[in-house]
């Protein structure tokens, strides 16, 4: 994913899920090259939607990148937050289809509740993994995972766990996701070139790219990782939660919740404003929220704003709902740990109402990050911003 993202690589394309002919938007960022049954066997398929799956995969990686294994996990003090902003959504809609639609006897499958629960996910990863700290699921939108990773950083400096598996995962490009979110005009019509689709904070974006897939971060007490000898990405240092108390759907238009979470992501990791180098925006490529982000950063940093490096790696992975916060977080690290900013691709044309930030367009950055904030926001107004730190 790093490689693809320094080099300003798109993974949209038109969708293969389902026949989209009948949609106004026909593309998505899909999962590609992934097999379910090379990681279950189709008895265990029948329990698990397919956020659980993504969601387990990646947890099982992040696992074995942290040097943790069944024998040398401490179950007790080991725990799990999980978001995701639709759930089970595809088990949701087939079996609704299957019911209703086809006619089938009238009667759900006794796995349906079990794979469509928006908590299921960290259920099944504690289970398979033996984690018996504690275990919830975050539903903040979009935000989800982001609320997760915040969740589990309050969770280990109170106390409650030496280790927490973060992050979300979202399986959501299926009729009802398209359909619901095409016809909120939320979504990129530029079918006929959908590499180039998602455009934040270009003048002529026309809504997002609807992604898929999972992020999964492991946060551990900083004494605690450091005796194990486990490679240190970067530190979380603070987050910062707010509402925009607007509206259901649009942020607020000068970004006031966006900038008291930023201010109390900053504030809660002893730093200043000044202190910041990067910025992984929401940016999503629709005409309002690419509007109002910005003058939020402005709002706060002034004219340290225009000394930062800002980026959308949404550009890229389009937007992973529920699990945005977490993949954009990792993307947030790795800009840390390696001095390079991933572009935000696909920008043409200047729009007038954006300030002329620096956003990284098309071509990746190298420059040394010491602190960096990941920003996620979602419809009902929810935002959250998480403050990165290079690990010394």
């Amino acid at each position: 994913m790093w490689d693809a993202l320094t080099k300003g690589v798109s993974g949209a394309g038109p969708i293969t899920h389902f026949d989209a002919s009948k949609f106004k938007s026909r593309i998505a960022a899909e999962l590609k090259g992934f097999d379910a049954l090379d990681y279950f066997d189709k008895k265990e398929m029948r329990l698990l939607d397919g956020y659980t799956v993504y969601g387990i995969v990646s947890v099982d990686e992040a696992l074995r990148d942290a040097g943790f294994n069944d024998e040398n996990i401490d179950s007790d003090s080991f725990g799990v937050v999980w978001g995701s902003g639709m759930g089970g959504v595809t088990s949701l809609q087939n079996e609704i289809i299957d019911y209703g639609v086809n006619g089938r006897n009238p009667r759900f499958s006794p796995y349906w509740v079990p794979k469509v629960i928006t908590d299921i996910c960290a259920g099944q990863i504690a289970i398979r993994h033996k984690l018996r700290g504690p275990n919830y699921c975050t539903v903040a939108a979009c935000a989800s995972s982001a609320a997760a990773i915040s969740d589990a950083f309050s969770l280990i400096r109170l106390g409650k766990a030496k280790a927490m598996v973060a992050g979300g995962s979202e399986c959501a490009v299926t009729e009802v996701g398209i359909g619901g979110f095409g016809n909120m005009r939320a979504l990129s019509t530029r079918n006929d070139d959908p590499l180039t689709a998602s455009r934040p904070f270009d003048k002529d974006r026309d809504g997002f790219v609807l992604g898929e897939g999972a992020g999964a971060l492991i946060l551990e007490e900083r004494e605690h990782a450091m005796a194990r000898g486990t490679q240190i990405y970067a530190e979380i240092t603070g987050v910062g939660l707010s509402a925009d108390a607007y509206h259901i759907t649009a942020s607020h238009p000068e970004g006031l919740g966006v900038i008291n979470a930023m201010r109390q992501a900053i504030d809660e990791s002893g730093m200043e404003i000044t202190d910041v180098d990067h910025i992984n925006t929401h940016g999503t490529s629709t005409p309002i929220g690419d509007i109002s982000e910005p003058k939020a950063i402005i709002g706060l940093f002034g004219d340290h704003s225009y000394k930062m490096a800002l980026n959308s790696t949404k550009s890229m992975t389009g937007h992973l709902l529920g699990a945005a916060g977490a993949v954009e977080a990792i993307a947030t690290i790795l800009a840390i740990k390696n001095g390079i900013i991933p572009p935000t691709i696909n920008h043409f044309t200047d729009d007038p109402e954006i300030p002329n930030l620096d956003f990284t367009f098309n071509k990746a950055q190298h420059r040394e990050v010491n602190f960096a904030l990941s920003n996620a926001f979602g419809f009902g107004g929810h935002n959250v911003c998480l403050a990165f730190r290079k690990h010394c």
